[in-house]
């Protein structure tokens, strides 16, 4: 199959895919208990109002008329309005999704850095100390919730030292531009080095949290397939003709061995997403995540079910485009 064709039919599969998750969404939502409608008004409101509102949000309609109209919006763009604020939600979630982006980007690099290069010097020293302490670093790392992790470098790096800030994105008084939305890139292009220095510093310890937990996934990914990988016959040729152990980790073995571990990495980019919820609950970082957890205590339902609309949407868009660069790396698994 050509590159085109496989681009192509990978597109194709991921759209029921996207609509098997979409009505998942809604169905989960309408089967959860409580009425959306009371928790908006509040329990003392008339029947009649509570009917009119239920009637002006189309919820006295047949449940699978409910969602031929949900996935008939979702078509065109519209996530609908918030039942809280009665802003478009689209326009609420154009607004924290920068945040949660920032965060994402820098919590991968934070991932990546450790579990690769760890992951790879681990294999290089197979059985020494940096092995046996990157194999109980991955064990230990993985079994911590994030956000005690996070509250724990809050408390030490925060308060007890007084080092970093602990919550927020950045000082009021000290935001940029917006550009894209993300304080980093907007306070590097209109060059506003004190706003980069403090947007730098808020981030430090939420990247930190959310990056260490995914990183032992990387290392012992890396690990296990470096393993393999230096059992080749083609590496144990590289060191016959006396190519240097560097040469042969990093040029050889770990640029063949990415091709499985690529695969993980999107999942785990789209579990960094995921995963900022708790991250930016605990920093209170005003992202989609901090978002979605608002509008579940309002039980603000328009605005949660769009939330999780995007966050599909994202899952979605990751496994195509890691399937497609899977099939640039390595032209086998077209077939």
């Amino acid at each position: 199959m050509s590159l085109k064709w496989y681009i192509i039919t990978r597109i194709l599969l991921a759209v029921p895919m996207f609509f098997i998750l979409l009505f998942m969404i809604f169905l989960v939502m309408h089967i959860l208990p409580g009425d959306p409608v009371l928790a908006m008004l509040g329990g003392k409101a008339p029947m009649s109002v509570i009917e009119a509102k239920r009637h002006e949000l189309g919820y006295d309609k047949p449940l699978l008329n409910q969602f031929g109209d949900y996935l008939l919006d979702i078509i065109k763009g519209d996530l609908g309005r918030s039942a809280l604020t009665k802003r478009p939600i689209a326009d609420e979630i154009a607004d924290k999704l920068p945040a949660t982006i920032e965060l994402t980007i820098f919590g991968f690099i934070v991932a990546l850095v450790i579990g690769v290069f760890w992951g790879a010097e681990a294999t290089k020293r197979h059985g020494g100390v940096l092995d046996i302490t990157g194999r109980v670093y991955a064990i230990f790392i993985y079994s911590i919730p994030v956000f005690w992790l996070g509250m724990l470098f809050q408390w030490f790096f925060g308060v007890k030292l007084k080092w970093l800030p602990i919550a927020g994105r950045i000082s009021p008084l000290l935001r940029p531009d917006k550009i894209t939305g993300m304080y980093l890139f907007d306070s590097l292009f209109t060059w506003n080095m004190p706003a980069l220095k403090d947007a730098s510093l808020h981030i430090i310890l939420p990247s930190l949290a959310l990056g260490l937990i995914i990183s032992s996934v990387f290392l012992r990914m890396v690990r296990g397939n470096m393993v393999l990988m230096l059992s080749q016959d083609f590496v144990k040729a590289a060191r016959a003709r006396g190519i240097k152990e560097n040469s042969v980790i990093y040029r050889h073995a770990l640029k063949n061995a990415f091709v499985p571990i690529m695969t993980v990495m999107g999942l785990q980019l789209a579990a960094l997403m995921a995963g900022a919820v708790l991250t930016e609950t605990t920093f209170s970082w005003p992202g989609i995540g901090s978002y979605l957890v608002e509008k579940i205590r309002y039980r603000d339902f328009p605005a949660i079910q769009g939330t999780i609309a995007v966050y599909a949407i994202i899952v979605v868009a990751i496994s195509i485009i890691v399937d497609i660069i899977n099939a640039l790396v390595d032209p086998r698994v077209r077939y």
